[in-house]
């Protein structure tokens, strides 16, 4: 820098900042550095009084005013008449008070809590889903009613139905405890929030059987990834069709897909034994 500065003596400090590759900023900066303390803004002439700062802040706290997001207060005060101070210098009042946040009345969601679903053998947490197969003309579906077994991966029940039910979920879960000889108090069954699964016929008939309910976090598909994990096997099957001909064409799929998932199929996720094996303990 003492080579810039004798050669910007000579020749001037715009040349010599080119010809030594120096920006003029840095050669100025050098020659005067800022000083540690800098000044303090003169106040505005303008700018409100302590008191008059603290009455704003009173304003805003009023019953009336509380609940109301700055600008709101600004129009109704307009249209009363009084002007207190800006929008922006009641931002400013605010944020000095660490007041600056949502001030509106508004509902406060619970937190749900994520469900913890643990099994360490067979027919202690179930989870159940229903899921839409494409039937043969537009707008016709076939719905698909799967209890999965969350220990084995097993399917201890599945229905195929032209519509979604409270109903047929209620005699579907029935009669799959039943088959399953589930004793009272001693299930689990996890669920996403569709209608049917959070429906008072499916509650009333868990809380007559013993059975503990679990529901997923309201929009959070995570929450239920055994069930939807065997779906997407379902659906990615080489075989599997873009749409059924008829009813009778899905549950035969179905009956297929089904017998391959329990007696052929290496799950990854039970340490590549199949479903049957680990649900009846045969390995």
């Amino acid at each position: 820098m003492d080579a810039t500065e004798k050669l910007a003596a000579e020749v001037g400090t715009a040349a010599a900042c080119r010809a030594m590759g120096v920006s003029r900023a840095t050669l100025y900066r050098r020659r005067e550095p800022l000083s540690p303390i800098r000044p303090t803004r003169p106040r505005q002439p303008r700018a409100l009084s302590d008191r008059e700062r603290q009455a704003v802040l009173d304003l805003l706290h009023s019953t009336r005013f509380v609940d109301k997001a700055p600008a709101s207060v600004y129009a109704a005060l307009l249209d009363e008449g009084t002007y207190h101070c800006s929008i922006r210098t009641m931002y400013r009042i605010l944020q000095d008070a660490s007041e600056v946040r949502e001030r509106r009345n508004q509902l406060r969601h619970p937190k749900y809590k994520k469900p913890e679903l643990l099994a360490t053998g067979p027919n202690q947490v179930w989870s159940w889903d229903i899921t839409k197969l494409l039937g043969p003309a537009k707008w016709t579906y076939y719905y698909l009613y799967v209890i999965l077994d969350i220990y084995s991966r097993y399917a201890v029940g599945w229905m195929l139905a032209s519509r979604e039910s409270a109903d047929l979920a209620k005699r579907f879960i029935r009669e799959t405890i039943e088959k399953q000889n589930v004793d009272a108090n001693e299930l689990t069954i996890h669920s996403d929030r569709g209608p049917a699964m959070k429906s008072h016929t499916v509650a009333q008939l868990l809380a007559t059987l013993g059975v503990t309910k679990s529901h997923s976090r309201p929009h959070v598909s995570n929450d239920n990834p055994f069930s939807e994990s065997q779906f997407k096997t379902l659906k990615y099957r080489p075989e599997f069709p873009d749409r059924f001909g008829s009813q009778e064409d899905a549950r035969g799929f179905c009956h297929g897909f089904f017998h391959w998932y329990h007696y052929e199929h290496y799950h990854a996720g039970i340490a590549f034994l199949t479903p049957f094996m680990v649900h009846y303990g045969l390995f």
